[in-house]
């Protein structure tokens, strides 16, 4: 009884952690003034070409096995880097989002509520799948394809720009 309780308060906090985690806490709630100063690069395309599964396959093809094993474990080490930078920058437009989620104008809170609602998602994809792509490094064959977070940064990164048309963010828009 007493393993039970303690495994269902581990539960519990290891999901506040995570949600704590997912909507960014880390980055301060200030930042959402000089947001682009603190954005990573993420080059969509290049994730893309890393997690392509014909392109797995063609070098796979092409490659002596230790070599590819060599070439896969580094490609998938960059895609674990565009992860990390999506989800960083998912983190920072969330703080943006909540700022002009205050907006009075309908159309940019409402922007800024899309913008929180979609950057979320990205953030908890991308952590969700990290840990699947070191398992990738790991095992070969086992980790999937994460063509979703360039999905999800791209439709991100679109409502960032038309919510910095709506509610001035400065140079945000520019550094996606």
């Amino acid at each position: 009884m007493i393993a039970s309780v303690i495994l269902a308060v581990l539960a519990v906090l290891l999901l506040v952690f995570l949600l704590r985690l997912a909507k960014g806490q880390s980055v301060p709630a200030g930042i959402a003034k000089n947001a682009a100063e603190h954005l990573r690069p993420v080059d969509v395309n290049a994730f893309r070409n890393l997690v392509d599964p014909e392109e797995r396959e063609y070098l796979r093809q092409r490659l002596p096995q230790a070599e590819f094993r060599r070439i896969q474990r580094e490609r998938v080490r960059a895609a674990i880097d565009y992860i990390a930078s999506s989800a960083h920058n998912a983190a920072i437009l969330i703080r943006v989002g909540e700022a002009a989620r205050a907006s009075a104008d309908p159309a940019t809170a409402e922007a800024a509520a899309r913008l929180i609602a979609d950057a979320l998602s990205l953030r908890i994809y991308a952590l969700r799948t990290i840990p699947r792509l070191y398992l990738e490094m790991m095992v070969p064959g086992t980790g999937g394809t994460p063509l979703g977070v360039a999905d999800g940064y791209e439709q991100m990164t679109r409502l960032a720009v038309h919510l910095g048309l709506q509610h001035p963010l400065g140079k945000v828009s520019s550094a996606l």
